[in-house]
């Protein structure tokens, strides 16, 4: 995935893409001139979408292949930021004995922010993983809210429409984006945002890292004004060594891993050429750009 494709399949109709980096997408994209449909097995078809491919080109997304370990992945950064495991971390690394959690747990004032029992927690974001991962939030107690394109219920949660989303904030415990990264959703996570969470509130992004003002995000967590974050996607990947983020109070990092592997590729795969040569890009499930390109007979690789 790192090769750019070879000469000898420039001529193919079809490209599927995973993790490729950016760069030889849009390699893809200026070589593959008979190019009609992309594939991706990401969740999010940024890449693709801004590659160049000619805007006849079918492009579809491979959603739904990574929810489970998104889900699970988001779990456990929530869950890592409410339980307060930086700092039990720290002092192993220090081989101390952390006896101040115990007593931060047990305080009047902030028991309540150890706990996703009770805990309100807002699902940016509200597609498949959110789906996934909003059943796990309730089982533990929390009380949760989605925020999508348009208003409603979804997988039996409250969906709110973007304009609903300022409301929610200022009784939110944790705000979860799981935004895709287009350009409406670019720094959707600003200081704007951040002035609108309680100071006891955490935040977590498993979506796309182009979705935070990663400034804003460091100022709000070095100022107090936010309790914690964690991060399994930056704008920035990998992360340079000079990144503020890596020495941010309160904060958790992972390398963009929680999707790591796309689970049932083979059968999805099969079922979207399939449904290609079929019925063209009207049979496909996952259509994130129809492009203007007609059926389809035969496919590449």
């Amino acid at each position: 995935m790192d090769e750019p494709v070879p000469d000898e399949h420039t001529d193919a109709d079809a490209l599927v893409t995973w993790a490729n980096p950016p760069a030889l997408v849009a390699d893809a994209a200026r070589r593959l001139t008979r190019l009609r449909w992309v594939q991706t097995l990401s969740a999010g078809p940024d890449v693709a979408l801004a590659a160049g491919f000619a805007d006849d080109v079918v492009i579809s997304s491979g959603r739904s292949l990574h929810d489970d370990t998104v889900a699970e992945h988001t779990l456990m950064l929530i869950l890592a930021s409410v339980r307060r495991l930086p700092e039990a971390l720290a002092a192993q690394r220090e081989h101390r004995w952390a006896g101040e959690m115990a007593a931060a747990q047990a305080a009047p004032d902030t028991d309540a922010h150890w706990t996703l029992s009770g805990a309100r927690v807002v699902l940016w974001g509200f597609g498949s993983i959110a789906e996934r991962l909003a059943p796990l939030l309730a089982g533990l107690g929390a009380q949760v809210t989605g925020v999508a394109g348009s208003a409603g219920t979804r997988a039996g949660f409250d969906v709110v429409g973007p304009d609903g989303l300022g409301d929610l904030l200022p009784t939110t415990d944790v705000l979860v984006s799981l935004l895709p990264a287009v350009p409406s959703t670019r720094h959707a996570l600003d200081a704007g945002v951040l002035a609108k969470l309680p100071a006891h509130a955490r935040f977590v992004n498993a979506g796309r890292g182009a979705t935070v003002d990663e400034a804003a995000l460091v100022d709000a967590l070095r100022a107090g004004r936010l309790a914690g974050a964690a991060l399994d996607v930056m704008e920035t990947e990998p992360l340079p060594p000079d990144s503020p983020l890596w020495d941010c109070p309160n904060l958790v990092l992972t390398p963009h891993v929680a999707g790591g592997r796309p689970r049932g590729a083979a059968r999805f795969l099969a079922s979207q050429v399939t449904a290609w040569v079929r019925d063209g890009a009207l049979g496909l499930r996952n259509v994130v750009r129809a492009g203007s390109g007609g059926s389809s007979t035969t496919t590449g690789s």
